[in-house]
């Protein structure tokens, strides 16, 4: 027996435990190449597949149930900080909202399918009032789900080679540092995919005192304010329904349905309340390949705007422009 088969045989069930609650409470540990190989091993016999989708699934609800109950407690804060530690900057809290929004607790099914989803979802679940057992239920079947997809792929190709002798002894051999190189180019991808997208909003974002002053300068010279976007998801919006002044509601998934309603002749700040200004960066990227090239996000997002003490109004039929 090799020394890859004497590791899983002896910490094999532990490691795939300890990993797959370590994604979930929030850390950058990519899971996938961990259950491929669980069920590589599942294949000859050398691990169970059922007792590794149980551990899977119990890591997911223990996981999961932590940030639920803190973001039922702490709402927006303790989602914004989990996205800022996971590196998952491409995915915004507004879009785990929206589809929160849109099909409810039925989210927790697909959410860990989809890279940031399945991080952000179980503390928007608890920011949106869901009870803890709807909660558990929905999240139980989509951690079963989603293992159970790694799982089987893994099991599948087990199959495959251990009908090939050479093959399966090639991999009993360099199992190890085929999943350590997996693991490591997982995480060097996001963290490059990161500090690319970080790097484009921090050369876009505009300060609020910035649009303020605009603001005010157009006040004076009778000439129209600038053209404000509100990008917020429906949960923050129904924490503080308010938004800046003259801002319109629209989703950030609608932004491109509503360009022959933004005006050309002057600047458009689009505005969010998510980690990283991350939705408001992604709109803004849209309008300026649509042509809108004053397009820009503000810093800091609806909440930068309001701590910075720049007056906000209620919203109003101002939610007419998203139709």
């Amino acid at each position: 027996m090799s020394n890859i088969s004497h590791l899983f045989l002896i910490y094999g069930y532990a490691v795939l435990f300890v990993w797959v609650l370590i994604e979930q409470l929030g850390l950058p540990a990519p899971t996938a190449p961990v259950l491929l190989a669980a069920g590589t091993l599942s294949a000859t016999g050398q691990m169970s597949g059922w007792a590794s989708l149980g551990l899977c699934v119990a890591a997911c609800l223990i996981g999961d149930s932590v940030w639920y109950a803190l973001g039922r407690r702490y709402g927006g804060k303790v989602v914004r900080l989990l996205c800022k530690i996971s590196f998952e900057a491409t995915t915004c809290v507004s879009k785990t909202e929206n589809y929160f929004a849109r099909r409810g607790a039925t989210t927790l099914l697909f959410a860990k399918f989809i890279p940031g989803l399945g991080t952000v979802a179980p503390p928007i679940a608890g920011q949106s009032g869901l009870s803890y057992s709807g909660f558990l239920g929905y999240d139980a079947l989509g951690s079963l789900l989603w293992a159970g997809a790694w799982l089987a792929a893994g099991r599948f190709f087990g199959d495959a080679i251990r009908r090939n002798h050479a093959a399966l002894t090639w991999l009993a051999h360099f199992a190890l540092v085929l999943i350590a190189v997996l693991l490591v180019v997982g995480v060097l991808y996001r963290i490059i995919q990161q500090r690319l997208f970080l790097r484009r909003v921090m050369e876009m974002r505009v300060g609020p005192e910035v649009v303020y002053e605009l603001m005010e300068q157009a006040r004076e010279r009778g000439e129209a304010l600038p053209f404000l976007i509100d990008l917020r998801g429906p949960v923050d919006r129904e924490l503080d329904p308010r938004v800046l002044p003259g801002a319109v509601l629209l989703l950030p998934s609608e932004v491109r349905k509503q360009l022959d309603r933004i005006p050309l002749d002057r600047d458009i700040i689009l505005y969010c309340n998510c980690p990283n200004e991350e939705a408001a960066a992604k709109a803004a990227m849209h309008l300026h390949k649509a042509g809108v090239h004053r397009a820009k996000p503000l810093r800091g997002g609806f909440d930068g705007w309001k701590n910075a003490g720049f007056p906000l109004e209620e919203a109003g039929a101002l939610a007419e422009f998203a139709g």
